[in-house]
């Protein structure tokens, strides 16, 4: 007697589950209301967690002031910003960073200004440099009223490509002919179809006098460097390695010495 074989559990022949999910649009409704209320509740404790870190990071910005180039150290050993300042002469200028700020807007946390303090040095006038992400509202902002925390819709539905816009901050180069943007100039890809981001970065300070950030510079400063500073100083956050074509940087033209800035790498916090 002969009979047919049944599937066995999870074959081919049997329907999964998973393949979709019907939602009513009532269900739908409910899923994006909570969905607001969570973003809005984020938005709310990140302003309140900025506030309350101010004064801490205030601090810290004293300690940090009297320990040499803590600053400097502190942003080489980050595996971005190290790579973006990989001419040897960028790390020289950097040297002379005392101090460094990151300014929150009050009502869009998410925006910033990054200020970086120099001392007297022999590259540029500048004792500051700043560069502002500014937060600049969608046109049907304006007729939006805040709630009670200051909060609109566009706030909730904010997105950084769109509604922050960077500036570009003029460096008043003591020579000229020999600013470090002039010699290591940032390099547009051929292609601007293909890629967004330029086929060579140049100096470091290309992220000071060009208003466009591709490499994501300044939020690596204001959400990682800063905010973890003291552990990127002695070398306590694991460092992923960025792959480069050319691994030795072309500084043939530089005639300053090697400026150690990596340091303090060998100590280690204690961690309960």
């Amino acid at each position: 007697m002969s009979g047919k074989k049944r599937a066995s559990p999870g074959t081919d022949t049997e329907k999964n589950p998973l393949e979709s999910v019907e939602l009513s649009d009532q269900d739908a409704q409910k899923l994006q209301d909570v969905q607001k209320q969570i973003e809005r509740a984020e938005l709310l404790l990140e302003r309140r967690g900025h506030a309350t870190l101010r004064p801490v990071y205030e601090k810290r910005r004293e300690v940090a002031k009297v320990i040499p180039k803590f600053w400097p150290i502190a942003l080489m050993n980050h595996p971005l910003i190290g790579f973006q300042a990989q001419h040897n002469i960028d790390r020289i200028a950097l040297s002379y960073l005392e101090d460094m700020w990151v300014a929150r807007d009050p009502k869009e946390p998410r925006c910033f200004t990054i200020e970086f303090h120099f001392k007297s040095n022999p590259y540029f006038t500048d004792s500051i440099l700043k560069k502002e992400y500014k937060y600049v509202p969608p046109p049907e902002a304006a007729s939006e009223q805040p709630d009670e925390d200051g909060l609109t819709p566009t706030m909730l539905s904010f997105a950084w490509a769109r509604d922050v816009k960077p500036s570009a901050t003029k460096i008043h180069w003591k020579d000229p002919e020999n600013a470090l943007t002039k010699l290591h100039p940032r390099v547009e890809e051929e292609d601007v179809e293909e890629t967004d981001v330029p086929a060579e970065a140049g100096s470091f300070f290309n992220f000071f006098e060009v208003a466009s950030d591709p490499f994501d510079i300044g939020t690596t400063i204001a959400n990682e460097v800063f905010i973890e500073a003291t552990d990127y100083f002695l070398g306590n956050v694991p460092s992923d390695e960025i792959d480069s074509e050319d691994e030795e940087s072309d500084d043939d033209d530089d005639e300053a010495d090697e400026i150690d800035l990596e340091k303090p790498r060998s100590k280690k916090l204690k961690k309960d």
